[in-house]
């Protein structure tokens, strides 16, 4: 039965606590710590009342080659890690354990390859946990993912508590409505013992005969399984023993092992419990000589023992620390925070032991200067996966002093070696002084000291430096134009990336830092990438041409110049259409040279202009947008941002014309190469090899064809001109609008029947896609591009292909598309779960791999990648399309509006390849088709600009129907089922819920809504309506004609006219 304090002050906070749902061990844990608050326990232990410890048994002189050590042990030991903190005094916001320490491997990565390695050795299984906090948690299992072996232990994880935080000004329960979340805090490591009793992880353990647990920071991996250890701590039967270590000069701050006069007993006292006037005392390392590692052998059986007897706790001293309760606002309430240690624990356990080790087992990571020497030469990873110190160091680890306030961040460390770690192994002492750059290329030998005075970082040159050497770089040259400046700023509150991107008003995005806070938080982000090099390879810039991209384009180089990038590609003009940017990533070489990733500035088809929309997103280095986890990185890191980088003197680009040129610092010792490259040369290139450009220069050829391309003034134009007019020798005249605006001529670049009217009126076809009897002889093909020039609309003479058709049809002819045939074939077809069920007919005459994915290429990318990066089933060639006019392939990794007008040439030219035939028209293809598969009828309603409170109100009233609808008829149509739409990725296995509500009838017909942000244009609803039909005689009806009964039914679930007062939708197609 726990112990829990009756006195009323206490009350209040046994009450939040079970509200939370703590374990009554907590709260009596936390019950006698604040006890101590209140009854005025200083928590000191005077000097007069200890006596310094004399001798302890020695690891290397008592134990080992001593006691014989028994592998058996293992079998009944658990290993378990501290993980709970987050390592924010270096300026972390994920688990510490997670930072990359030697090589690519992170703290967990050794961790757990220790533990492999031990128990592939010994052939037993070790058991192995991790207690993590609420905010280590689960960045720290998905990582563990990597190692089946452990990460499917379902005891893997032993969860930190919290515990409330306390008012100063009246010991009460601390409350901030701000953020509930920062009333609470973690309770000290000391929380080890009673998370273990208090959910139920101790009792497991014991029944599964294990007896003894060697716990350790994880951080510290010197911290190893000793088996010569664990023998002498069985052997000797004890119920606790401390590893320490000598103290030295180094050390004499920090706590220490002694004597308590009263009882003899081992304890443990801290800096905060010594009185001032002892403090000459308490740093005596000759009288006080040994400190706690935190690495620490526990018996189990002994400690239920221990906490049973005292009430469901071990009773630890209380450490009291003053904050306030947003440690972000310093004027918040004031708060204590009641802790505890778990060393401290060596006072409870009667006959509680300790081992003197060697500094080997005492490596952990609490400064810069620690990991710099972890990085560095001076350790090795041995063959057990243990990070050793080098021989060549002779037993004794480098001292490094790196300026605390200059490097007090890893970011910091980061910035100050990109070019690598410099040699210590020869090094006995370094101290850095200022800010300076190190490199690989630096070797210290003996006491070296650098010193840079200068507000400005400076580099320290190549060369080695020997015993006694003081490098003074303060009137040095400085890096001039590749100078980095640090500007303070603060987060904004609206910076969550969407699928593509983040899109807002252009007005917002040219008002102060908006940009470069998104920006700085993507290369923050991409840091956490597990052996991401900024200064390897290139970053490829550019946009659809919209109002500012030129200006943040400048902004982004400099930038990226600050944060570490020695290579930048930027498209001519700065303008680069979305599939050209993947194309370049994927294709552009040489390999050293190749691009890790790429910034495009669009806004896709939202209308540009000052007073219109911006957006900015990132691809990765396969060419994709990026994914879920990097976006919410990047999320994560706006919210915190405090500021960013910037070259401010590096020059601008001149963005109009193609060339190279290096930029070098003023030093000399770093430079940074620009390249601004032709804008279509790649893309172009690599559709040349896709398709079969002479069958399609034929078709053009003919006397008889004649095609309208409206590029819609965005970034397609340079592409279709040398694509079409150049390569393929169509007329001028066969483009429209292809002089790139930053307003898109003042229109919405968006290629569909409303806003391509001026291709329609030419191709005449009408709003609703029906044919329009008044225009004469249109063209024979029409296609309309979007701003960024990713999404496609195929039209035929007087006749409309739906995006879900156009996919379908692509489908069953991609055999004459020289990409899949010289491939085997088209292998696999994807389609977001809106677009119709035409291509699934496709896909199963044709025996092809289907997906139904939620709406986003990055969906589609892990098809497409699922060999690559997976490493699973090869599903190339692969075919996507969505029904928002997006279709492409594998060639890159995002839609592609010129690939699809390409396909649809050759499509074309293929049945067009007797000139003196009749010509094979786009609806001859269309009606063929239908006959082979059916027709679905299919459309789609926008309601666009709706506010966001009534488009959320439309879809909860849709979801509150899920349970009635089913059974319900309408007419003709009979509701089957109603649900939200979740995605298990078979690829990488992630869940995607809430992609959309479907209403699914028992013919097989369906209307699903979906809202769309469009950036500050406010949301968008969209309802699709689907209706198969293979009945011969009913393939060609009018598609309104044919869905009217169906989107009737569509609106009255839905009721969006009465929910936002729209009448009628802004677009249809």
């Amino acid at each position: 039965m726990a112990s829990i304090p009756t006195d009323p002050r206490f009350a209040p906070f046994a009450d939040k606590m079970r509200k939370e749902g703590l374990s009554e061990s907590v709260v009596a844990a936390f019950g006698h710590s604040y006890m101590e608050l209140v009854g005025g326990a200083s928590g000191m232990i005077g000097e007069d009342t200890i006596t310094g410890v004399a001798t302890l048994p020695n690891l290397a002189t008592d134990i080992k080659g001593v006691i014989s050590p028994d592998p058996s042990l293992l079998e009944q030991t658990v290993v378990l890690k501290l993980n709970g903190g987050l390592g924010t005094s270096m300026g972390l916001d994920k688990a510490k354990s997670l930072l990359v320490v030697k090589g690519t491997n992170t703290f967990l990565d050794l961790t757990a390859k220790q533990v492999i390695s031990m128990r592939k050795e010994f052939k037993l299984g070790v058991k192995f946990m991790l207690m993590n906090s609420f905010n280590t948690s689960t960045d720290t299992l998905n990582f563990m993912t990597k190692y089946t072996s452990i990460s499917e232990d379902p005891n893997l994880e032993l969860m930190q508590n919290k515990v409330p935080k306390i008012d100063k000004s009246n010991n009460a329960p601390a409350e901030w409505s701000l953020n509930k979340h920062l009333e609470w805090c973690p309770p000290g490591h000391g929380d080890l013992y009673t998370a273990m009793y208090g959910s139920g992880k101790l009792d497991e353990l014991l029944s599964q005969g294990v007896k003894y647990m060697f716990v350790s920071n994880s951080d510290n991996l010197g911290a190893t399984l000793d088996l010569d250890l664990l023998t002498y701590f069985a052997s000797k039967d004890l119920p606790f023993v401390m590893e320490c270590c000598n103290r030295t000069e180094a050390d004499k701050k920090g706590g220490h092992l002694a004597l308590r006069n009263a009882d003899n007993q081992l304890i443990l006292r801290e800096s905060a419990q010594c009185a001032k006037d002892d403090e000459k005392s308490f740093q005596d390392i000759t009288k006080h000589k040994f400190f706690n590692t935190n690495n620490l052998w526990v018996r189990l059986d002994m400690l239920k023992a221990l906490m049973e007897s005292k009430g469901g706790f071990v009773p630890l001293p209380t450490i009291l620390n003053s904050k306030t309760v947003d440690p972000q606002l310093s004027d918040s309430t004031p708060v204590f925070q009641l802790e505890t240690a778990m060393g401290a624990a060596i006072e409870c356990f009667a006959g509680a032991g300790a081992v003197v080790v060697p500094r080997s087992r005492f490596a952990p990571v609490k400064k810069c200067s620690d990991l710099l020497l972890l990085r560095s030469d001076a350790y090795l990873v041995d063959s057990n996966n243990v990070l050793v110190l080098s021989p060549k160091c002779n037993g004794v680890a480098p001292i490094i002093n790196l300026d605390d306030k200059k490097y007090k961040l890893v970011q910091h460390l980061e910035a100050a070696t990109t070019g690598g770690y410099p040699s210590l192994v020869g090094c006995k002492k370094l101290t850095v002084r200022g800010e300076v750059w190190l490199s690989a290329r630096n070797v210290f030998q003996g006491e070296v000291t650098v010193v840079n005075d200068s507000a400005e970082p400076k580099v320290l040159p190549a060369g080695v430096y020997t015993d006694g050497t003081t490098v003074d770089l303060t009137s040095a040259p400085g890096l001039g134009a590749l100078r980095p400046t640090p500007v303070r700023t603060t987060p904004f509150d609206d910076q969550k990336p969407g699928t593509s991107g983040l899109r807002k008003k252009t007005k917002k995005f040219m008002d102060g830092a908006y940009l470069h806070n998104f920006v700085q938080a993507t290369f923050n982000a991409l840091l956490t990438v597990p052996g991401m090099e900024l200064s390897d390879g290139a970053l490829v810039v550019g946009g659809d041409g919209r109002y500012f991209n030129d200006k943040a384009i400048q902004v982004i180089v400099k930038m990226a110049v600050a944060n570490g990038v020695k290579r930048v590609i930027i498209g001519q003009n700065g303008l680069l259409s979305t599939p050209a940017v993947s194309a370049i990533i994927r294709e552009r070489g040489p390999t050293w040279k190749k691009s890790f990733g790429a910034f495009i500035l669009t806004a896709s088809h939202n209308p540009g202009g000052p007073d219109e929309d911006f957006g900015i997103k990132y691809n990765c280095e396969n060419g994709g947008p990026a994914p879920e986890k990097l976006t919410n990185a990047i999320y994560d890191v706006t919210k915190t941002i405090t500021s960013y980088k910037i070259c401010e003197s590096f020059p601008d680009i001149d963005l109009a014309s193609c060339g190279s040129q290096v930029i070098q610092s003023g030093d000399g010792s770093l430079r940074v190469a620009i390249d601004v490259i032709s804008s279509t040369e790649t893309h172009v290139g690599l559709l040349k090899t896709v398709f079969n450009f002479d069958a399609i220069a034929s078709l053009i050829a003919r006397p008889d064809f004649s095609m309208k391309y409206d590029c819609m003034h965005g970034v397609q134009g340079p592409y279709a001109y040398q694509a079409l007019v150049k390569e393929l020798g169509a007329p001028v005249s066969s483009l429209m609008n292809f002089t790139p605006k930053d307003d898109f001529g003042g229109h919405h670049a968006d290629p569909n029947l409303t806003y391509a009217r001026e291709l329609c009126d030419v191709m005449g076809v009408d709003k609703a896609g029906n044919p329009m009897p008044e225009i004469a002889n249109p063209p024979c093909f029409g296609a309309a591009a979007d701003g960024d020039a990713d999404r496609n609309m195929i039209l035929g003479r007087k006749f409309f292909v739906t995006p879900s058709d156009s996919l379908a049809i692509i489908a069953a002819h991609a055999d004459i598309i020289p990409y899949f045939a010289l491939q085997g074939g088209l292998k696999s077809v994807a389609r977001s779960m809106p677009t119709s069920g035409a291509v699934d007919l496709v896909a199963k005459k044709l025996n092809l791999q289907f997906f139904e994915t939620p709406t986003g290429w990055k969906f589609f990318g892990n098809v497409m990648d699922s060999k690559v990066i997976f490493k699973g089933e090869n599903l190339s060639p692969v075919l996507c399309g969505e029904e928002s006019f997006g279709t492409g392939s594998d060639h890159v990794r995002e839609k592609d509006g010129l690939w699809a007008v390409l396909a649809w040439l050759s499509i074309l030219a293929h049945y067009n390849k007797d000139a003196s035939s009749a010509f094979v028209s786009v609806e001859d293809i269309v009606r063929n088709h239908w006959t082979q598969y059916g027709r679905n009828y299919y459309s789609r309603y926008d309601y666009e600009g709706v506010a966001s409170a009534a488009a959320n109100g439309v879809m909860n009233h849709l979801r509150g129907q899920f349970a009635t609808l089913p059974g319900t008829a309408f007419g003709k149509y009979t509701v089957a089922t109603a649900d939200e739409f979740t995605y298990l990725d078979p690829i990488d296995n992630s869940v995607s819920k809430n992609q959309g509500i479907r209403v699914l009838f028992t013919d097989g017909s369906r209307v699903v809504y979906r809202l769309s942000g469009t950036a500050g244009s406010g949301a968008t609803i969209r309802v699709y309506i689907e209706r198969y039909e293979n009945n011969p005689e009913l393939l060609a009806l009018i598609t309104a004609d044919a869905l009217k009964e169906l989107a009737a039914i569509g609106l009255q679930v839905s009721n969006i006219p009465a929910l936002t007062g729209m009448e009628s939708p802004t677009v249809i197609t």
